[in-house]
């Protein structure tokens, strides 16, 4: 330890259980393992010196971020000792913020929401957005390649990357940290560690793609009757003739739930149909007719039997309240009780299809749960939890319908699609990375380990199955 003191300081070299839990629980509660010792570096440098000296002791290497992933990334595999947890917490700062280049360079534990701020003040849109991006920090959402309600306009967080600095297992320092749009000098390197969760090295900055603000926006809320009905939706919005930033669809039980346990929010439309619709268009020019876009798209679903309800927000303060409802129903979904959850991506084409099966299977299997959805329609990205009866504890749940995951995962698969979207894999998806990962890929993706992170120490048990 007095290695690592000298390093970090000794009041950010943490070893006492009080201090170290909360570094050792998911999001969920679902996994939990306390790590040996935490520590906070404030630098790159720092971060260069504690790998050194963790390979030098041969110890294992967990990242940790805002601890809001939802596949156990950051938290240690119980029995895997010893093993250290560095938190990016402390790497805050926003380095370079260039509007001409379009671009943010940041500390990989910038909060996501800050650097939102920050792009704001220059008059610049950093696109991404999430439930937590109040909590989650930038290395975090890197390396878990995240996504949010955004993608279908901007992309994933891989989108949005230009360059990383990165602290390999031995300490070196890979600085790619670069601005321009195109780079042709053999491979992206950037790419091997974007979505690689801490496995080959750990992200400490990144620079980042800015784009013009959005100036005028408008959302609303439209109940549709089926999925299917919903996929037609999105055909009309995406020729609508402006930018269509989010299309979010939504179970009933997920929005009557998240209206239950929230605050300040209400329903805007009658809840009668199955499934709703949370849609934004927007534009940089602040003259742009996106009312009059958006009233008669809407106009023209009606008529053509794509929705049979729609609300156009009226003011800032509705169409804030509708975002955050969409945000919160985690949160307030969760007080509902237990819930095994997923995170696929089929086609876009295949949504329908795709939520069909999953309920038949549902209710073949655990007739007494509640499906619950909500998901990003416009990349076939949908969020699916199977909520347990009222009362049931949780780990009764988990033991009677802890396989419902694996079961979403092989229909997903079986649709062309993934078994993570955006949550990652962590140490909850392993067994789907073993059973349902193309051999051939697995393959690569070990060699590269064994290339960068030979003694297998850099969060060990995450991503590749026996790691």
């Amino acid at each position: 330890m007095d290695g690592f003191a000298r390093i970090v300081g000794a009041q950010h070299c943490l070893t006492e259980a009080q201090d170290t839990a909360p570094y050792g629980e998911d999001w969920r509660g679902n996994l939990r393992a306390t790590p040996d010792m935490v520590l906070r570096p404030a630098s790159t440098e720092q971060v260069s010196a504690i790998l050194r000296e963790a390979a030098a002791q041969g110890l294992r290497v967990v990242p940790a971020g805002g601890r809001t992933g939802l596949a156990g990334g950051t938290v240690p595999i119980a029995g895997n000792t010893p093993s250290i947890t560095i938190s990016m917490e402390r790497m805050n700062r926003i380095r370079v913020i260039d509007p001409v280049d379009m671009s943010i360079t940041v500390d990989a534990g910038c909060i996501v929401e800050n650097v939102g701020t920050a792009a704001a003040e220059a008059d610049r849109l950093f696109p991404l957005n999430f439930g937590a991006q109040g909590s989650a920090h930038i290395g975090g959402v890197i390396s878990t390649n995240a996504g949010g309600i955004r993608a279908l306009r901007y992309g994933t967080v891989r989108d949005l990357v230009l360059g990383l600095e990165v602290v390999l297992p031995d300490g070196r320092v890979l600085d790619d940290l670069r601005r321009v749009r195109k780079d042709n000098t053999g491979y992206a390197l950037r790419h091997l560690f974007i979505g690689a969760e801490g496995t080959l090295g750990l992200v400490t900055a990144a620079t980042l793609k800015l784009y013009p603000p959005m100036r005028v926006r408008e959302t609303a809320f439209v109940a549709v009757e089926s999925p299917a009905q919903a996929l037609r939706l999105l055909g009309r919005m995406q020729g609508c003739g402006a930018d269509l930033v989010a299309f979010e669809l939504c179970g009933q039980r997920t929005i009557a739930l998240t209206i239950q346990n929230g605050h300040g929010f209400r329903a805007p439309v009658p809840l009668t149909t199955p499934w709703y619709c949370i849609i934004e268009i927007a534009a940089a020019h602040a003259a742009a007719g996106l009312r009059g876009i958006m009233e008669d798209n809407l106009a023209a679903a009606l008529e053509a039997g794509e929705c049979s309800d729609a609300m156009l927000a009226e003011s800032e303060e509705t169409r804030a309240m509708l975002w955050r409802m969409r945000e919160s129903t985690p949160d307030c979904t969760k007080q509902a009780g237990p819930a095994i959850a997923t995170d696929c991506a089929v086609p876009v084409s295949a949504v329908p299809l795709f939520l069909e099966q999953v309920h038949a299977m549902a209710a073949a299997r655990w007739p007494e749960g509640h499906v619950m959805c909500i998901g990003h329609l416009g990349d076939g990205n949908i969020h699916i939890s199977l909520q347990a009866p009222p009362g049931t504890a949780r780990d009764a749940w988990v033991a009677r319908a802890g396989g419902f995951d694996d079961a979403v995962a092989e229909l997903a698969v079986a649709a062309g699609g993934s078994f993570s979207a955006e949550h990652g894999i962590g140490q909850s998806k392993v067994k789907s990375m073993a059973a349902l990962k193309n051999p051939v890929a697995l393959d690569v993706m070990r060699s590269l380990k064994a290339v960068l992170d030979p003694g297998w120490r850099m969060n060990p048990g995450k991503v590749l199955p026996g790691g």
